[in-house]
């Protein structure tokens, strides 16, 4: 399902900003794009977006800031005294003056930090996880949106649907029937006119054999197993959009069979009016597969 959403926090002179972007998926998928120094954070905000959401490919986007100052360097002084001891050991075994300076010792790996340990970073931690919250918030709410839209428009779809079925439905007795008229008819014509029903038997054919065959295209022009699981499946898709939970891969399996019953009659009825609803059934389902795309 699309969406966006964005949150921006200050706590003094640290700012964070989340931006948080969904499409269409059949599952989650999420990534996530954080600046170095707060990318053990990465689990969590994907457990946060886990939390709320069920499908989707997501995209979270997180920028953290400072204003000069906010991470005063500190300076391990241990590490510059250790550094200096053996500068100067190393002096005294080349036999060369030891007088290092103290750009020298600062600019050795270690002796300047960014930050200290366990300060600003907990605080610049818990802004982010703030930040990534509101961002998700935002993002739900935009989709909650889009979803009440995409209800109704569902709604109607499968109301067009259920129409469709019920005018196919009320057709195949008519069609079955001028089906049997036009086997009779050749049959007529291949014993010259004559009345098939009538003189089956003296024209080789046994009257037995012209019923079987009769019921065996009945058999084969049968539709009424697909249209009451094409009822069924229109009737749990009404109750799961009215049970108002996280039910898009449901849908999206009833849509599957949808298909599949409105091929199958479709295969089965060699008739042109049918033909056509069927290709308008079909138009119908193939529009909520893509709306289906939209649900969580």
């Amino acid at each position: 399902m699309t969406g966006f959403g964005a949150a921006s926090i200050a706590d003094g002179p640290i700012s964070a900003r989340a931006e948080i972007r969904s499409v269409n998926h059949r599952h989650l998928q999420v990534k996530t794009r954080l600046p170095g120094d707060i990318s053990h954070l990465e689990p969590e905000i994907e457990a946060l977006v886990r939390k709320s959401l069920e499908r989707g490919s997501v995209t979270v986007s997180i920028g953290l800031e400072r204003e000069a100052g906010a991470a005063l360097a500190g300076i391990d002084v241990g590490a510059a005294r250790e550094y200096r001891r053996r500068l100067g050991e190393l002096a005294a075994a080349l036999e060369l003056s030891s007088d290092v300076g103290l750009d020298t010792i600062l600019a050795l790996p270690g002796v300047i930090v960014s930050r200290e340990a366990g300060g600003p970073n907990e605080r610049e931690d818990a802004l982010v996880r703030q930040c990534a919250s509101r961002a998700i918030d935002a993002l739900v709410a935009m989709r909650d949106a889009e979803g009440e839209a995409l209800l109704d428009d569902l709604r109607k779809n499968t109301a067009a649907i259920a129409k469709i079925v019920a005018r196919i439905e009320k057709r195949m007795p008519r069609v079955v029937k001028e089906h049997h008229a036009q086997l009779v008819k050749r049959l007529n014509e291949l014993l010259g006119g004559k009345d098939a029903r009538k003189h089956a038997g003296r024209a080789g054919v046994e009257p037995a054999d012209l019923a079987r065959e009769l019921a065996l295209l009945a058999d084969r022009m049968d539709t009424s197993e697909e249209f009451t699981r094409l009822k069924s499946h229109l009737a749990q898709w009404d109750g799961l959009l009215a049970r108002g939970a996280a039910v898009g891969r449901q849908l999206d399996f009833l849509v599957q069979e949808l298909m599949r019953e409105a091929n199958t009659i479709g295969a089965k009825c060699n008739d042109a009016p049918t033909a056509h609803a069927v290709v308008e059934l079909k138009t119908s389902i193939e529009r909520l597969r893509e709306q289906v795309q939209n649900v969580e």
